[in-house]
């Protein structure tokens, strides 16, 4: 029997339920070193807050995160709350001695990023551990990408092609939320999904965007708020190009307003010996073109539901599926065996850092007529 760890949790919108769910669940298919106990929801709104810790299954609420930080019976703080609050629940979680899991995009600006990694990185000499919920990387296709891309199957990239596209808000009469206010969220597409795609690109190819050229649009201008309207003041699209540290060349598009797209997120790497393609709408297979199988063999379709691909061996007979979900239970098994372990998990509060550090770089880019910019300190 492994040893509990108390959880606390801010936030209990969208993040919180799937965090929810994988802390519930975790142990009862991962063989991780601690068993997490769901010890206190946080939330503003204690009605809103006392419901959904009952449907989600936590022992208590608090509605001041200060208190719930504060806390003897919470080991771990897990941060699903809008943009900017990250960077104050984080420090003052950190410099209580809590493990902290935060949701992306790490901060809503470079200076909060940077305060946030270098507290982990004092806090990991406590023996303390941070991570960033980049729950993309936990989908077992993309694993498998990165272990092909490592292995040299498709030999030197030489170009990366990434989108996110959703359609939410082409409704113009769709009405405001807090993720259209920049004060709140930080940015838009750029940062609600493009921060996820940079971070899948980089990790699939162990590169780092060293340099960007960028336009967002915001094409609504204000949004139905109450009885009247209110401003949007975050991007609704952005584009860019990328270059890598390698030398390879990316292009990255972050979309609201792709009609008729839920929720497709691509990535594609080309390489001198082969090709990788995933589609998140068909989470479960990866395309993979090998050169050495001749020009008439073609893309292969690769079901990632085998017991030696990444995460599947806790899961169910080949062939039989996983989904949306799943990918946070990863993310949560790999915290705690690092917490376990006394390892410093993957990706930390550095790697998101470099993500702010891109996403900053396209809006500096955006305001100067697409300028090429470099990212300052890519590492």
């Amino acid at each position: 029997m492994t040893d509990e760890i108390g959880v606390g949790m801010v936030g209990h919108a969208f993040m919180g339920a799937v965090h929810s769910h994988a802390w519930r669940n975790v142990h009862r298919f991962f063989d991780v070193p601690l068993t997490p106990r769901l010890a206190v929801l946080g939330g503003r709104d204690a009605t809103r807050a006392k419901d959904a810790a009952t449907k989600y299954g936590w022992a208590a609420v608090e509605t001041d995160w200060r208190a719930l930080v504060a806390r003897d019976d919470v080991q771990i703080v897990d941060i699903c709350t809008p943009g900017d609050t990250h960077a104050e629940i984080a420090l003052a979680a950190l410099a209580a001695g809590k493990h902290v899991l935060c949701e992306k995009p790490l901060a809503n600006t470079v200076a909060e990023a940077e305060a946030m990694a270098a507290a982990a990185e004092e806090a990991a000499t406590r023996g303390v551990r941070s991570m960033v919920a980049f729950n993309y990387r936990r989908v077992p296709a993309i694993a498998l990408a990165r272990k092909l891309v490592a292995e040299g199957r498709i030999g030197d990239i030489r170009h990366v092609r990434a989108v996110y596209l959703q359609d939410w808000l082409s409704d113009p009469e769709a009405p405001m939320t807090w993720r259209l206010r920049r004060e709140l969220a930080g940015s838009g597409a750029l940062g609600d999904l493009g921060a996820h795609i940079v971070d899948a690109a980089q990790y699939v190819t162990g590169d780092l965007i060293t340099g960007v050229s960028g336009t967002t649009e915001t094409f609504v201008r204000s949004r139905p708020d109450g009885d009247g309207r209110a401003e949007v003041t975050v991007d609704d699209a952005a584009v860019f190009m990328a270059r890598f540290s390698s030398g390879a060349l990316g292009t990255f598009e972050a979309t609201r307003y792709a009609l008729g797209r839920k929720n497709a997120m691509r990535l594609e790497v080309n390489g001198t010996r082969g090709s990788l393609a995933f589609d998140f709408e068909a989470m479960n297979e990866l395309s993979a073109y090998f050169e050495d199988d001749g020009p008439a063999a073609g893309f292969r379709r690769i079901l990632v539901t085998e017991p030696d691909h990444p995460y599947f061996g806790a899961w169910w007979p080949p062939g039989h599926l996983i989904g949306y979900e799943h990918t946070f239970t990863h993310e949560v098994a790999d915290f705690l065996t690092a917490i376990g372990g006394g390892e410093d998990p993957a990706p930390g509060f550095a790697d998101g850092l470099r993500v702010q550090r891109v996403l900053s770089a396209v809006e500096e880019s955006a305001g100067q007529q697409s300028a090429w910019t470099t990212i300052g300190d890519p590492r």
